[in-house]
């Protein structure tokens, strides 16, 4: 699975069996360099012909996989060399006395491809930018500092050698110190933080590389240059990086990260005041935020720069987000258009295309399509994970839903949305299990939201019809906040409750409250009538 072939495959049986005796497993990294070293040692020692030196337990092999994933130390060993030339010596006799002679060849061998660039540096575990601080006298420039974070992040994403966490898992962590911490909650090794200082047309710009395990700098740098200079910066710091991290660069990722999104520096405060009231609007999962606001200022900055490739994107994304009507839709195709005239093979064209083919025609196939190109430019984008999740949960297809939600949410393991649809697509399976784990990340995250603490108690009444809890979240959220007594969700599942307890005369004062597009979480829009109706037939009230 982690290779693509199998350990052991000759032109016929018989010669599958003479490898799998008298061979040793190749590590899976001289098969795909991206595979982590301790992962690959895992996969070894289950490859081990000795029983004895295999995992004693399925138990013990899970635990060893949960020790890489918290990035702790494995209890699995890489095969030193005594152990496999034993091995060899062992399969070999007749061969001993050669390979005897032929040591000190390969040792003097190994002394040159050490002290030479043949040996690499194993490739991070991954990478947090944080937000960058403001230390402009106008606080107005919080956005601008946002911006110059977001386009280091965005470039360093599109490297594949590295794994970046998405900016709405990390804003959460503004002005938090405590590196080490930041590190175990976002599964990275290393953090990007800096601040920004914008002086009229001067710009101050102080980056620094951090390791979280051991909070020790790796690499910093002070610019202080003209404000004309920002792109150059940003490409610069991403490359800095990525060189001291040790990924590797093809030419399409390199040439990527020094496109610059606009000649307009005007036109790029307007973006990027845009793109920050658009992650707001995806965190807050709420009326509350102005998405108009977000398509007027993306439409003043391509009034500014027509040529701005990634504005045309984020109008598209910031159309999707208001609402799905046929109006809205078309005016997100033609922003997706305009990004297509001006770059045909960029992956953030594709993937907004991909979306747009999802959302507004479920077009799973050539939304498929779209994607699959999107994903070869983009490889640490969560958005692509998420629309390949949710296409695979439409089409039933739950196991690869599974790990695409997964993998979008520990690509952006703070941001609610993620969150949600992997619980739901649980709740579909009705595994209850993975449905109430999947809950409690989100709960870890937002204790104090009331969806997810309601969400938590109802799963006992769809595993075992038990409305107690239910009853308890709700009495405590009513007793904490009185007044939500009259939003929408909470009268939805109140409204249940009663459904659920008989409570006839509570469901009927409850009804006509509904809301037509949150009553019973249904996925269609009824009107409160109906509901009305269904009481009155449990009563058996005809009129």
């Amino acid at each position: 699975m982690l290779t693509g072939q199998p350990h052991f495959a000759g032109g016929a049986t018989y010669e599958t069996i003479k490898l799998l005796l008298d061979t040793e497993p190749r590590p899976p990294r001289l098969l795909n360099p991206k595979i982590d070293r301790d992962l690959s040692t895992i996969c070894l020692k289950c490859l081990e012909k000795d029983p004895k030196r295999r995992y004693a337990s399925a138990l013990l092999l899970a635990q060893d996989l949960e020790r890489w994933l918290r990035h702790e130390p494995i209890q699995a060993r890489h095969t030193g060399v005594c152990a496999r030339g034993g091995k060899w010596v062992r399969r070999n006799p007749t061969s001993t006395l050669l390979v005897a002679a032929l040591v000190g060849l390969a040792a003097a061998a190994g002394w040159i491809a050490w002290k030479s660039e043949l040996i690499h540096h194993p490739v991070t575990t991954g990478i947090a930018v944080l937000p960058f601080e403001n230390f402009s006298e106008q606080k107005e420039n919080t956005a601008f500092a946002d911006g110059v974070q977001d386009d280091i992040l965005t470039k360093l994403a599109k490297i594949g050698d590295l794994k970046v966490i998405s900016r709405t898992s990390v804003m959460d962590y503004r002005g938090k110190r405590n590196l080490r911490q930041i590190g175990n909650d976002l599964r990275v090794s290393h953090v990007l933080e800096g601040s920004v200082r914008r002086t009229g047309t001067n710009l101050r710009l102080n980056a620094q590389l951090i390791d979280t395990r051991t909070d020790t700098h790796v690499w910093a740098e002070e610019y202080n240059r003209d404000l004309n200079d920002l792109f150059a910066i940003q490409t610069e710091i991403a490359q800095k990086v990525a060189q001291h991290l040790h990924a590797k660069l093809t030419a399409s990722e390199k040439a990527s990260i020094e496109e610059r999104p606009t000649e307009d520096l005007v036109a790029y405060d307007f973006y990027v005041r845009a793109v920050s009231i658009i992650y707001n609007a995806q965190i807050s999962l709420g009326p509350s935020v102005n998405l108009s606001e977000a398509v007027d200022l993306l439409n003043k900055a391509l009034a500014r720069d027509p040529n701005f490739f990634i504005a045309y994107c984020q109008l598209a994304f910031a159309h999707e987000l208001i609402d799905k009507t046929p109006a809205r839709l078309a005016l997100a195709k033609s922003a997706i258009d305009s990004a297509f005239r001006l770059r045909p093979n960029s992956g953030e064209a594709h993937l907004a295309l991909g979306w747009h083919l999802y959302l507004g025609k479920s077009d799973y196939t050539r939304a498929r399509a779209e994607l699959a190109i999107a994903q070869q430019s983009l490889p640490n984008n969560p958005q692509a994970f998420e629309l390949a999740g949710l296409i695979d949960e439409d089409q039933g297809r739950w196991s690869d839903a599974a790990h695409n939600l997964e993998r979008a949410c520990e690509l952006d393991p703070r941001n609610l949305p993620y969150l949600i649809a992997f619980a739901e697509m649980y709740e579909c399976l009705h595994d209850y299990e993975q449905w109430a784990k999947a809950t409690d990340r989100i709960l870890a995250l937002h204790p104090d939201r009331k969806p997810p603490r309601i969400w938590r108690a109802f799963i006992e009444v769809d595993q075992r019809a038990d409305t107690g809890p239910l009853r308890v979240a709700i009495e405590k959220i009513l007793a904490e906040d009185p007044a939500s007594a009259k939003n929408p969700f909470l009268v939805s599942f109140r409204f249940n409750l009663a459904l659920c307890d008989r409570d006839l005369d509570a469901a009927g004062s409850l009804a006509p409250a509904l809301s037509q597009k949150e009553a019973l979480s249904f996925p269609l829009e009824i009107s409160p009538d109906f509901w009305v109706g269904v009481v009155a037939r449990l009563k058996s009230d005809d009129n």
